[in-house]
């Protein structure tokens, strides 16, 4: 009977499993799935197949178990904790191998060790170390280990298995804390009686060529989605606004600002889960954190937020089971940010961050009082090639099509939490695409992949063709996701939190309005351009593009990322409409401008520069006279100049025009001389007078000037507004003072430019880059006018509205009569 018993649980449970992979919305059952990986749904099932580290399922849950389940641990009375009946191939070479592994890769973590079973990169190995890695085993231990391997699964113990293809299993009863959890059988149900399914068909780990991810991934997976039915059941929560949250990953740049829209858009009190030994050191470094973003970290920011030093990746975070049992009972909001990105790690390096974790949070969500869960999840869900359409409710992406890990790792966690809405709990899904710097202050992530693109098609001046680039500044995603979780009758659904879309002629067109015109290329020849750019100069900041743009996983994710379709964002854009939240504008040239400025800054992108192809120029003659200081301008002095703009960032910024061309004044030289370096800035402070005076800068040149001999020259010039009628000739009438370089002014006087040339040369005579289309080319020409224009016309009025304050001004000056008074 109790066999009986038990075949029924299991057989219940494998249903949950395909529930949960079929409730994703994913198009694939498990039948389907299990077909692709083993070449046939039918397969028999092997004798030594059972894993017996697997706790039994039917055993009731308490407190803790999911989160120890999930993170490798053993219940305390499960009967299955046994060792495996199937000896182990090779078991003492195993062991030999991956001990020897973890003993050289100890050597490139912080602690200076490492388990076996142990992840390198949890461990706190970089991309970098890894590389370093792969280099000593083949020195020392004469292991051939591809780097794909390590970043696939970087546990020592994997990558012996992989050296030692024969090697079915570990030695008895190693499942240590934050081991991979042993993965269960998988049934097919194909019979016709749900309490008596088919036999369990094993996975075979043949790569199939039509299968893109591993097989081991895909049982791992299915493994995960069964944890979402140890969730405990919870009742719906208050339908108020939240007091008390928990939130991850404050310090991450998407955690860090909406750490901060909670304090400035709620009451709510913020608990931060911050990876640290102890709280002091937990503190220091959230605050380093939100400095490095351009956010504040005062007094008190400090009074209304709670630190606590814990891990995700942990059992019950890492908490104490005091201050579990606490927080159980007092949070009413939990918002889920903190993950591992890096987009060369596999599913197995990933998984404990970004799905038991998630999972280890929703516990938490649903134990004790009810309250919400809002997971950060991502666009990447959707990251198949060819997949038709990416709407809130649309089905996500075939698992089996999947190949980077991040992205394995992001569906699993949203479609177990799916599975996790049948217990109850009010899950929230809010999916950014790429999330872009911030418009105002132009912090950035700097290992976000939409940064380091941006950064090479302005440092290269070439773009991949694409389809849409899905992304959104930070500040807009951080305000809309607060705005979620402080709404109750906006939790419970899916968001895409990617903006506006940006086509291919939308990217071309911003870089080209920055001053910087690139050349589209298709992916593959864009691609082999980069890689041999960053090898021939190589390029510390985009040392991880480098790697992504080698790594045949990530590959697989830009593709489907360039190739993808336009984000849908519906229900986002009711919601922000309901609640007057700024609309998502498209993330452009103008909202980038902070960010591209401190991307160059940081050595990751190149801004325009003088010697640059212009974006716009056009010529400037003048006549007139210049003399002694103080005398009479009797001798004659022209100009023949052309003014040019790199960029219309260049305007916005600096409002600023370089200056080229020749001086010619037998005053000062009897030969003309040439502009070596010139500026003309544009309504300079503002264009507001100088000691309360009466006329207004309109533009100020200052030219350094060179004769034939090698002299060095200078000439600095003014255009005024007055409040007089001759505002046409205030236009055109530069008054200039020259002199030797590094002596005061010897020469001054005026020169205008003719009226009959003005329009002709700096209006009809506009030349723009030949590389723009005729459309763009027009664009330009009409923005320059447009934003020169205004410009002068604020100039001009300036003279005249103080002229008119001033008669209006009821301050005017007492009669003796009066000041007597």
């Amino acid at each position: 009977m109790r066999e009986r018993h038990e075949n029924a649980s299991a057989a219940a449970d494998q249903g949950a499993t395909a529930e949960a992979i079929e409730r994703g919305g994913v198009g694939l059952t498990v039948t389907d799935l299990l077909a692709k990986v083993t070449g046939s749904a039918d397969a028999p099932v092997r004798p030594d197949a059972a894993d017996s580290s697997v706790p039994d399922r039917t055993e009731s849950l308490s407190h803790g178990t999911v989160a120890s389940l999930a993170h490798g641990t053993t219940p305390p009375e499960s009967p299955e904790a046994t060792p495996s009946a199937a000896p182990p191939a090779r078991p003492g070479d195993l062991d030999e191998l991956a001990t020897a592994i973890a003993a050289v890769a100890g050597r490139y973590v912080p602690a200076g060790h490492l388990a076996p079973d142990a992840d390198f990169f949890d461990a706190g190995g970089t991309s970098v170390n890894a590389v370093e890695l792969v280099s000593a085993l083949e020195d020392e231990l004469g292991v051939t280990v591809d780097l794909d391997e390590v970043f696939a699964d970087a546990r020592p113990v994997a990558l012996a298995k992989r050296r030692l293809p024969d090697a079915t299993a570990l030695t008895a009863g190693s499942t240590p804390v934050g081991a991979a959890i042993a993965v269960p059988e998988t049934a097919v149900p194909a019979a016709t009686h749900a309490l008596h399914p088919a036999p369990i068909a094993a996975p075979s780990l043949t790569y199939r060529p039509d299968t893109l991810a591993r097989p081991e991934d895909l049982t791992q997976i299915l493994a995960d989605l069964a944890l979402a039915d140890r969730l405990p059941f919870t009742a719906s929560p208050e339908p108020l606004p939240p007091r008390r949250i928990l939130l991850t990953g404050a310090t991450g740049f998407l955690g860090s600002h909406m750490l901060l829209d909670l304090l400035r858009h709620s009451d709510a009190h913020v608990y931060c889960l911050v990876r640290a030994a102890d709280e002091e050191a937990a503190v220091a470094r959230l605050g380093a954190a939100l400095k490095g973003y351009a956010l504040p970290w005062s007094s008190e920011v400090r009074r209304r937020i709670t630190v606590l030093p814990g891990d995700i990746r942990q059992p019950h975070l890492g908490l104490s089971d005091d201050l579990w049992n606490t927080l159980t009972h007092e949070l009413d909001s939990v918002v889920s940010v903190a993950a591992a990105v890096d987009f060369l790690r596999g599913y197995q390096s990933l998984r404990t961050s970004n799905v038991l974790g998630a999972l280890t949070l929703a516990e938490l969500a649903a134990t004790g009082r009810p309250k919400p869960l809002h997971h950060i999840s991502s666009i990447a869900v959707f990251n198949e090639v060819g997949i038709p359409s990416m709407g809130e409710d649309d089905p996500l992406a075939h698992i089996d099509r999947l190949v980077a890990g991040y992205d394995q790792t992001k569906w699993a966690a949203e479609v177990a939490l799916r599975r996790a809405r049948d217990h109850g709990l009010i899950v929230t899904a809010l999916r950014p695409g790429g999330i872009g710097g911030h418009t105002r202050t132009g912090a950035y992530n700097a290992q976000d992949l939409s940064s380091g693109l941006i950064s090479a098609f302005g440092r290269f001046r070439t773009v991949p063709a694409f389809r849409y680039l899905n992304a959104a500044p930070v500040d807009w995603v951080s305000r809309v996701a607060v705005a979620v979780v402080c709404e109750p009758d906006a939790w419970g659904f899916d968001y895409n939190l990617t903006g506006v879309p940006n086509t291919l002629d939308d990217v071309v067109r911003d870089m080209a309005f920055g001053g910087m015109h690139v050349r589209v290329q298709d992916w593959d020849e864009w691609r082999t351009d980069a890689l041999a750019r960053l090898a021939a100069e190589p390029i510390p900041e985009l040392t991880f593009l480098s790697r992504v743009l080698q790594s045949p996983t990530a590959l697989k994710l830009c593709e489907a990322t360039l190739k993808g379709p336009a984000a849908i964002a519906d229900r986002t854009t009711a919601l922000v409409e309901a609640l007057g939240l700024a609309p998502a504008a498209r993330y452009d040239a103008r909202a980038q401008v902070k960010t591209f400025e401190r991307l160059a800054g940081d050595g990751l992108a190149r801004l325009p520069h003088k010697d640059d192809q212009p974006y716009l120029w056009f010529s400037e003659t003048t006549r007139g006279g210049v003399g002694p200081i103080d005398a009479a301008p009797d001798s004659p002095c022209s100009m023949s100049l052309t003014l040019s703009i790199a960029s219309m960032h260049q305007l916005v910024t600096d409002r600023r025009v370089d200056v080229r061309g020749e001086v010619t004044c037998p005053a000062l030289h009897a030969e003309p001389l040439t502009v070596e370096c010139g500026d003309v800035w544009i309504r300079p402070e503002e264009g507001i007078p100088h000691r309360h005076g009466l006329r207004h800068q309109l533009l100020r040149y200052r030219l350094e000037l060179r004769d034939v001999d090698g002299g060095r020259w200078w000439l600095e010039g003014h255009k005024y507004a007055r409040a007089r009628r001759d505002v046409w000739r205030q236009t055109r009438a530069l008054t200039v003072e020259l002199g030797r370089e590094g002596e005061p002014a010897s020469l001054a006087g005026e020169v205008v430019v003719p009226p009959d040339s003005y329009v002709r040369d700096q209006i009809d005579g506009i030349k723009v880059d030949q590389r723009l289309t005729s459309q763009e080319k027009r664009a330009a020409k009409l923005t320059w006018l447009a934003w020169f224009g205004l410009e002068m016309g604020r100039g001009l009025v300036g003279p005249f509205a103080r002229a008119a304050a001033d008669l209006l001004d009821l301050r005017r000056t007492q009669t003796p009569t009066e000041h007597h008074r």
